[in-house]
């Protein structure tokens, strides 16, 4: 109850305008994406890389043996080799810390120390999962580019036909996998493929500019240069380019690149007024489909897991087909509380992580994901809990999760300052999957990454 209740001799003698005597929780990210990562051992003493490698299968064998040829030792067959491809993980070493003076702690009104701690977890865990999330959708070190990879667009109109077209970003297009599996540079190899406009051409290098102007999440704008001339038609600012072995990026109504996505209101290459190119159920069905084409396994409990930010779940909401499948009884969890739900074998998962990109005309882009078992592979240092114990010298080592939370004791003249610190040794990669072609699986795309599917969008206000 209020003081002014109490008797006026005693008011001024209750001491009012003290701190209160604990820290209060701050927001914090919603994560989720380390969560999908395959964890494997990087062994000490190997050095900053390891190169690991994936073997492929051997194509059936539907043609029958021929009879006539069935002599000699080798009964008329002959030997077939499976083929590999491999990807680099490279290792980094991350960390943060916190000084805390023992003794400004000590007549503090709060536990400095243990908030120190709890907000260095938090940051441990943030910092892990966007250099996850930064990986699936940007690439790892050494790689083929993420699976934002290899889909831009023409950001400059030619003059006149040439082969230096400008892109928004070159990410899956500076490296390709030699016939040995190898990753290699764009120009030590026979070129790729590539879809500009309505042409394909052979790229033969890629080139950053000196001043980064991509508008994608962490992209790099550049100079793709081909073969032969790019026609001007072709070479027109906003046109798709897409190379051949890119990952599967979809949109609503077949949208051909980010820019061309419309909100409400705008018109459409045939003046037809659009509703809003929000995130469809159709979308998820046709990203689902690509998945299983490729026999991509599914995570826990058999689902695939997409990441989306809230705005792009709100557009799901407003989906009709999204309506219609929660209609009645099954509509009242997903309503009610629009937090995690299984869908069409697909766990939607919102996060606050999610890539936000500035509005390219229509609005801002929103960039859902749906990732499949072995999409991401997170190499931890084999040795991270014993490489500290014996340079502590009375500090104490905390092994969570595969990171070391530190405090090293006071070394400072009056002993009063300790530091309390985090660090974690590792990397993410992305395993490539071009052994899994038609040979092997008849409905197999052509990416090097098969087992996440990108959806942009639009996102939806409230």
């Amino acid at each position: 109850m209020s003081i002014a209740n109490f008797p006026a001799a005693l008011q001024p003698v209750i001491q009012q305008g003290y701190l209160s005597r604990a820290f209060q929780d701050a927001l914090e990210s919603r994560l989720g994406f380390r969560s999908i990562a395959d964890r494997m051992d990087f062994p000490a003493r190997i050095g900053q890389t390891i190169t690991d490698t994936r073997a492929g299968l051997l194509a059936p064998a539907t043609t029958p043996l021929n009879p006539a040829s069935n002599t000699n030792f080798d009964n008329g067959m002959s030997p077939t080799e499976w083929s590999v491809e491999q990807y680099t993980l490279s290792i980094n070493q991350y960390g943060n810390t916190m000084d805390l003076n023992q003794v400004t702690e000590g007549v503090g009104v709060a536990n400095q120390f243990v908030a120190n701690a709890h907000r260095l977890g938090i940051n441990a865990r943030q910092t892990l999962d966007r250099l996850a999330r930064n990986a699936l959708y940007g690439g790892g070190q050494n790689g083929v580019g993420g699976y934002l990879g290899g889909n831009t667009r023409v950001t400059a109109t030619l003059a006149a036909a040439g082969t230096a077209v400008a892109v928004d970003d070159i990410r899956g297009f500076q490296t390709i996998l030699s016939d040995e599996g190898q990753v290699i540079a764009i120009g030590a190899s026979g070129g790729m493929l590539v879809t500009v406009g309505a042409g394909s051409y052979t790229l033969v290098g890629a080139v950053a500019d000196a001043k980064n102007t991509s508008t994608a999440p962490q992209g790099i704008s550049g100079t793709l240069t081909f073969s032969t001339n790019v026609s001007v038609a072709d070479g027109t600012e906003g046109m798709a380019v897409v190379a051949a072995t890119a990952p599967l990026v979809l949109r609503p109504n077949g949208r051909s690149t980010t820019s061309g996505l419309l909100a409400a209101g705008m018109k459409d290459a045939n003046g037809t007024v659009v509703t809003g190119d929000l995130l469809t159920i159709q979308a998820m069905l046709a990203a689902l489909s690509a998945l299983r084409d490729n026999n991509v396994p599914t995570l826990d409990g058999g689902v695939y897991h997409c990441y989306l930010d809230n705005s792009q779940l709100l557009g799901l909401f407003r989906d009709d087909d999204f309506k219609l499948l929660y209609r009645g009884q099954y509509g009242s969890d997903a309503y009610q509380t629009g937090q995690i739900f299984d869908l069409l074998g697909i766990r939607f998962i919102p996060t606050t992580e999610a890539p936000q990109q500035a509005s390219l005309g229509a609005g801002g882009i929103h960039r859902a994901i749906i990732c499949g078992q072995g999409a991401l592979i997170e190499g931890d240092y084999a040795n991270m809990g014993n490489a500290f114990t014996d340079t502590l010298d009375g500090g104490e080592l905390v092994h969570v999760d595969d990171v070391c939370m530190i405090t090293r004791p006071a070394l400072d003249r009056l002993a009063q300052i300790i530091a309390q610190s985090w660090c974690w040794i590792g990397g993410f990669a992305l395993p490539t999957d071009l052994t899994a072609n038609t040979t092997i699986i008849p409905t197999a795309t052509n990416s090097y990454l098969k087992r996440c599917v990108v959806i942009e969008s639009l996102g939806a206000s409230a």
